[in-house]
């Protein structure tokens, strides 16, 4: 995650430490003290949803699947993420609402130290689940709302989705759970993203997660529905235009990028455009801590099988399954060409990314992506949207929020 917010207007954030290596500089509790050793892991807990969005990266379905792991089983998981001292664990899906046992795994997640999180589309969610969520130790629930009611809806194939998400936001403010908006970006969607945060502002809600297109699951068969890349780069540029201007506004609202490391080079354009030289090498620098793409390093995932891949959306392959190792083990084997290949991946970039002055904090972008554009890993990711002046640390044009 990149946020908009802490490295354009200094907002504060629980996860500054863990992010940036910035704890000391927040006056907010922190996720970690220091910038994470072990990685974020998202747990599909299952591949059932009452939805059938069009993006799901999962394949979800609305039937359950086989080889689902147990309660017991899942105990065991949170477990051995506990002794390899992961920071977080993110319940995804599927809709992980649908598991009766979800409130008993997230107390017992709390309990072993973890620090529980959620991903859902919200729909599910009363006031009584709510307020059940946050006293089993629930620290956050980010809630999808893709679009306006009518895109949000026809995107979800499920009429009333967008009130139903809004009334499961709603639920979890009544009872001082924090929530926040988890929002892809699309052409369909894309011209409703100011409309989705004015109106989730007047809500009151102030996190937003704004998440590029990866190419797994079902979102490998709509990447003609990706936004081009100079249109990627005009939606970037207008949410820190918003950012700006909510903070200016007095509004402290927390906006973050998902899913494509270009975004960090892309910011320090902006920030060197809009605020200064001496604000960009700030924002260097925090990114530079930051890591670039985290993909089989700061970020992993466990399917509701076991199975452990790079990243929640690459569940096209796998490096071994918690049934019959200690994810610790998995994650720690090296001897996994593709898994040693992504920790030790500049050499193995194409040229255009060995010779950008941003590699240190973008990495090369999204594997996935590449991979499914160029049938190399180590390919270009299609969504670069850097021009090859700014590749090669030349003058630009100032930066603009219009796509053309």
């Amino acid at each position: 995650m990149i946020s908009i917010s802490k490295l354009l207007c200094d907002l504060d954030a629980e996860g500054d430490g863990l992010r940036y290596d910035a704890a000391d500089e927040s006056d907010r509790p922190q996720i970690r003290e220091r910038v994470q050793r072990r990685p974020v892991v998202v747990w599909n807990a299952t591949r059932r949803c009452n939805l059938e969005c069009v993006h799901c990266y999962a394949s979800a379905e609305r039937q359950p699947a086989p080889g689902e792991l147990s309660t017991a089983e899942a105990r065991g998981l949170l477990e051995q993420l506990a002794d390899f001292d992961v920071p977080v664990v993110l319940f995804s899906g599927g809709e992980p609402l649908v598991r009766d046992d979800l409130i008993e795994l997230v107390d017992y997640a709390s309990d072993l130290g973890l620090r529980p999180v959620l991903s859902t589309n919200g729909t599910l969610i009363t006031r009584e689940t709510a307020a059940n969520l946050r006293d089993a130790g629930l620290a956050y629930a980010g809630i999808s709302v893709d679009g306006l009611p009518e895109r949000n809806d026809d995107f979800r194939g499920m009429d009333g989705a967008f009130d139903a998400a809004v009334r499961g936001i709603e639920a979890c403010q009544d009872v001082g759970l924090k929530t926040g908006l988890r929002y892809t970006i699309t052409q369909a969607n894309a011209d409703d993203l100011e409309g989705v945060v004015d109106l989730l502002v007047d809500v009151g809600v102030d996190r937003f997660c704004f998440y590029h297109l990866d190419y797994g699951g079902r979102g490998a068969a709509i990447t003609d529905h990706d936004l081009e890349p100079a249109a990627k780069r005009a939606a970037v540029a207008r949410l820190c235009d918003m950012t700006l201007e909510y903070h200016e506004r007095g509004e402290e609202i927390e906006t973050l990028l998902v899913g494509n490391y270009v975004d960090a080079g892309f910011l320090i354009e902006y920030a060197r455009d809009r605020l200064g030289p001496q604000k960009a090498a700030a924002v260097r620098a925090y990114l530079e801590r930051n890591g670039g793409d985290p993909a089989g390093e700061r970020i992993a995932d466990v399917d509701y099988s076991g199975n452990v891949h790079l990243t929640q959306f690459w569940q096209g392959y796998s490096l071994g399954n918690v049934r019959d190792r200690p994810f610790g083990e998995i994650w720690s084997d090296e001897t996994n060409p593709l898994l040693a290949g992504l920790r030790d991946r500049e050499s193995r970039l194409p040229d255009r990314c060995q010779g950008c002055q941003y590699l240190s904090v973008c990495r090369g972008g999204s594997r996935l992506r590449a991979l499914t554009a160029t049938d190399d890993p180590f390919g270009q990711d299609p969504q670069c949207y850097l021009r090859d002046d700014e590749i090669s640390g030349g003058s630009g044009s100032p930066i603009s929020s219009n796509a053309d």
